[in-house]
């Protein structure tokens, strides 16, 4: 698949003067659920209303949402807000179902992307359809399984596509319930820099006190637009209670939120040097992130010299380090000024730790 400028057709024909938002119930609970929050949100920046209408769980018994019946009910949101509708479809059969019940926008999940049998079956089954179709990245941070997912699509003709980054799931005790990556969705955009790109801060925070911020660098990175889970009341939602917001607290995120563009050129100027520097505050944090790891297993060091009386430096090992790091930073460009510095600095760092473990 190659990048062109018709991937925008879709979004570009939206004429919005803000961000896309996707917004809605995680789930669909009730006719009368979904039709209060639709009412709650239109005449918002809100352009496509979603709900769940499958909900793949990770364990049986928990609710797995209210299936076919949901789809008239988006049906009746749709005539009488004018919106938009949006659900996730997981197979052949739910692709039927939502097209039947004339669903304008279908995504499919994350745990659906893992699979390239199951991509090839929606796609086999939207084939030549003008419907919209965004892919969320897969659960692992699989940038070539993600657009694999995409270039399914395209190849089965589905013209108006897009994807949806959601964050990828971690063993590691993060702050996100699922780590945001953010260097997998900038090098998508590196590489097709056309394809509409949608950021999901519900599933990515797991907490709503986290989505403005989390939406925020999504746009200082020039992402398309918003997928927020929205509930007039989440404390009791059915499921994904804690990340989803009332639409009145969505609206007040998405007037602190919006970026009108304009189109002089310092302000192409400003936006591309924004993006820029939103793009090495990612890096920088994913670097402190990882020195902190880092310091961790020193930590570890630490504490297994203390048990065998073994002294903190050990020259030789640190020289090995220090040459391999020297030539591994070449071939990144990189001097040997800059690596000795900065590992030296490192190491430095490496021995606080260790001695104040063992001189505890």
């Amino acid at each position: 698949m190659e990048n062109k400028k018709e991937l925008r057709t879709w979004l570009d024909d939206l004429k919005l003067d803000h961000p896309l938002v996707i917004a809605g119930p995680c789930s669909a609970e009730t006719e009368e659920q979904v039709l209060k929050i639709a009412h709650e949100l239109k005449d918002t920046d809100v352009s496509y209303f979603r709900a769940g209408i499958w909900k793949p769980r990770t364990r049986p018994g928990m609710f797995e949402g209210v299936g076919a019946l949901g789809l008239k009910w988006l049906q009746r949101v749709k005539a009488e807000t004018g919106m938009k509708t949006a659900t996730e479809v997981a197979n052949a059969a739910h692709v039927k179902l939502a097209l039947e019940h004339d669903v304008d926008l279908l995504w499919i999940g994350a745990r659906s992307t893992v699979s390239p049998f199951i991509v090839q079956e929606i796609a086999d089954a939207l084939k030549g359809t003008d419907k919209i179709v965004l892919v969320k990245n897969p659960v692992n941070p699989d940038l070539a399984l993600w657009l694999g997912g995409i270039e399914r699509l395209a190849s089965a003709d589905i013209k108006n596509l897009g994807v949806i980054h959601r964050g990828f799931s971690t063993y590691e005790k993060s702050k996100y319930r699922n780590n945001p990556e953010w260097q997998i969705a900038i090098e998508l955009q590196s590489k097709f820099p056309d394809l509409p790109i949608i950021n999901d801060p519900s599933h990515i925070t797991g907490k709503r006190d986290m989505i403005f911020d989390v939406s925020q660098t999504a746009l200082d990175l020039n992402f398309d637009g918003l997928m927020i889970e929205t509930h007039f009341d989440p404390e009791n939602a059915w499921s994904d209670a804690a990340q989803q917001v009332t639409p009145k607290t969505l609206v007040q995120i998405m007037k602190d939120l919006k970026i009108r563009k304009e189109t002089d050129p310092e302000a192409d100027y400003n936006t591309s040097l924004n993006n820029l520097r939103a793009k090495i505050d990612v890096i920088d944090n994913q670097i402190i992130d990882l020195l902190g790891k880092r310091m961790v297993v020193a930590d570890g060091i630490g504490t297994l010299k203390r048990q065998k009386n073994v002294s903190v430096l050990q020259s030789k090992r640190w020289n090995e380090i220090l040459g391999a790091m020297v030539l591994e930073g070449e071939a990144h460009g990189l001097s040997e000024e800059f690596i000795l510095k900065m590992f030296k600095a490192i190491h430095q760092e490496s021995i606080n730790h260790q001695e104040k473990i063992i001189n505890k």
